[in-house]
């Protein structure tokens, strides 16, 4: 047989693995997009609750989706394009902290007027929260390579609870802080702070969908070493930004 034969069984054996759960996702965030542009910009709130009403079930669906696929036959989650995915989220948030640094070094006075004291308690909570969350999912990932199903369902339920834990004490700071008259709109630094914080609650909010979808499967039996290497290592990325969120918006 000729190489040019090889070559083209080869080929003819190659194929692509397609999804449709990228795009109901992608779809979701510009869904939600438009949700946060029509209340903050435009004040069409009723619009704005249809947009979030579509963005939701999307964004649930296509995580849950997605997740199933990458932990049956499909390649959606490979370990290496995650990295590549993380270097793309990390220029996004950097991007965030360079429009901060800039409004806050360029600012005649800091606090800017109408700010108010962020707390100092609850974010050190928040951190030693999802460090712990680090430290669980690491440690589930111990007892999935020992083979051990219930040690590690056991563990990713802790992490999943600490991960719930967080966006708990996020929302109750937020709920606080606009009760006290904080909101995106009171100047710079409230548009930082609340975009930051939501964009990094954001990520957390998709590891969360990304375990809990994982977890049903695990419980059946379907473990997926692969799958979950991947989602850690999202996890831990989520966990090292959050470092810098604390830093740089509570503690500067």
């Amino acid at each position: 047989m000729s190489s040019h034969e090889i070559a083209h069984g080869e080929a003819s054996h190659a194929h692509w693995d397609t999804s449709i759960y990228p795009v109901v996702l992608s779809f979701g965030v510009l869904a939600l997009t438009l949700s946060f542009t029509l209340q903050f910009v435009y004040h069409l709130s009723f619009l704005s609750i249809i947009a979030l009403g579509l963005a939701v079930p999307l964004i649930l669906g296509g995580i849950a989706g997605w997740t199933s696929e990458a932990m049956g036959t499909g390649e959606g989650f490979s370990f290496a394009s995650m990295g590549w995915f993380i270097l793309a989220e990390a220029m996004i948030f950097l991007s965030c902290f360079a429009a901060y640094w800039f409004g806050r070094l360029e600012a005649p006075v800091w606090p800017l007027p109408g700010s108010v004291e962020l707390p100092t308690l609850i974010p050190l909570i928040m951190t030693a929260a999802l460090v712990s969350s680090s430290v669980t999912i690491h440690r589930a990932e111990h007892f999935l390579h020992a083979s051990n199903r219930a040690g590690f369902i056991k563990w990713l339920v802790i992490t999943i609870v600490l991960g719930l834990a967080f966006l708990g004490m996020s929302g109750y700071e937020w709920n606080h802080l606009i009760h006290q008259d904080f909101t995106i709109k009171t100047n710079l630094f409230g548009t930082v702070f609340y975009s930051i914080t939501g964009l990094h609650g954001s990520h957390v909010l998709v590891g969360l969908g990304i375990f809990i979808a994982g977890l049903f499967p695990a419980m059946k039996g379907n473990l997926s070493p692969g799958f979950w290497r991947t989602a850690s290592l999202y996890w831990h990325f989520v966990d090292i930004i959050w470092f810098f969120v604390v830093s740089q918006v509570y503690f500067w």
